[in-house]
């Protein structure tokens, strides 16, 4: 734990949780591995969470249960319970999830889980193609709803881009890219990759991250081209 790149502070909670579920698990906690920001060293204060993958032996709700009120003096700390059967076999519906894990990953207790993860390319470009398609469906749906109130629908431009360039940073990886971690810089590499113009999407980003502000007369233009690029993207999901 002491390479991570985080407070004493947090060391010491992540130390607390450790020795409160070896307590409640004793032999049935298989791995505790912690992933995401803390363990690549952006954890940002008062606006991150501690991600930690608990694999324990059981995961039924009786089992579960018993760590309930010792996880609820944690608030800081997001845990996802899983058992290690349950990895194995959903690494072909989640790989998205799972290669963001392996990415920034370190084992704070038991064994490496991730280490032996193995991603099928094709499961990840029909996770890639099934999540931009769901999110499209959805953003038109709402549009026929909102389309005339400028407020909403800004508000929806700005919630949907940070899920969206998610999906859309894995959609480097099909191409064999190593992704930028950075919202900026996977734009950019978008458009250098798949010759799309991710102007627009740097505009949602910049209003979304406090830098301008966005006119109400310009937000269903700005929509449209959104929806534009979002359309190219998925075309080229489903072409490769």
């Amino acid at each position: 734990m002491e390479e991570l790149k985080i407070s004493g502070k947090l060391r010491n909670v992540l130390q607390q949780f450790i020795l409160g579920l070896k307590d409640i698990y004793q032999e049935g906690l298989a791995s505790i591995v912690l992933y995401g920001s803390a363990a690549s060293g952006e954890f940002i204060d008062k606006h991150s969470n501690l991600n930690l993958l608990v694999v324990l032996k059981n995961t039924n709700l009786e089992n579960l249960k018993r760590a309930t009120r010792f996880i609820n003096k944690f608030r800081i700390i997001n845990p996802l319970f899983l058992t290690e059967d349950y990895i194995k076999r959903s690494i072909d519906i989640f790989p998205i999830e799972f290669l963001d894990m392996q990415e920034n990953y370190s084992v704070l207790y038991g064994k490496d889980i991730l280490k032996d993860v193995d991603i099928d390319i094709r499961n990840l470009r029909f996770q890639c193609e099934q999540e931009l398609k769901a999110k499209l469906i959805v953003l038109r749906q709402l549009y026929l709803k909102i389309n005339r109130d400028k407020p909403a629908l800004k508000d929806l431009l700005l919630r949907s881009i940070t899920s969206i360039l998610h999906i859309s940073r894995n959609v480097l990886r099909l191409k064999g890219k190593k992704p930028p971690y950075k919202k900026d810089e996977i734009l950019k590499e978008l458009a250098a990759e798949f010759k799309i113009d991710t102007g627009v999407w740097e505009k949602i980003l910049a209003a979304k991250n406090r830098q301008i502000k966005l006119r109400n007369r310009d937000i269903e233009i700005l929509f449209v081209n959104f929806i534009s690029e979002l359309e190219k993207i998925i075309d080229i999901v489903d072409r490769l």
